[in-house]
């Protein structure tokens, strides 16, 4: 049972760390595509912030929060390779924090064709953030050794 487990978070994983790898990969100076792809919904997030605290809120650079999802999902996958509550919480952090921004279904309306793909997405990463709880969940259930008692024998005279 003990390789399954290895072989099922191996495998979940590989999502989060290829993906962080490929991010690295095309980082360069600009911070690559996801930066362009980030890029107009920071600052959409930056005008929002501005509005509500007013001009001193301070400028969201992309490239940070690339770097921050690459090391989110990075180290969290190979820590959760590895049985860690801690890679599964670096990477619940990642769920939660780019979900809404990559997969921002609810801009646009159910006729339009990006609708579709953005939903299907946002879907696909709850399911993933579901499965990282179902994980914590049963660490924190299972004990870590079974404490195995030993039985008494009846003494016969």
């Amino acid at each position: 049972m003990g390789f399954v487990s290895f072989l099922g978070r191996l495998l979940f994983a590989s999502l989060f760390i290829l993906s962080a790898w490929q991010m690295f990969n095309d980082f360069g100076n600009d911070g690559g595509p996801a930066a362009k792809e980030l890029a107009p919904k920071i600052v959409s997030i930056q005008r929002y912030l501005a509005s509500k605290f007013g001009k001193g809120v301070p400028k969201i650079d992309v490239k940070h929060v690339v770097l921050a999802s690459m090391v989110l999902k990075g180290v969290g996958g190979i820590l959760f390779v590895f049985g860690s509550t801690t890679g599964a919480h670096l990477l619940i952090y990642y769920l939660l924090l780019m979900t809404p921004l990559l997969h921002d279904f609810y801009d646009y309306d159910m006729d339009d064709l990006a609708f579709h793909p953005h939903l299907t997405d946002f879907v696909q990463s709850l399911a993933l953030l579901g499965a990282l709880l179902f994980f914590l969940g049963m660490k924190t259930v299972l004990p870590r050794k079974l404490i195995k008692k030993r039985h008494l024998k009846a003494k016969t005279t």
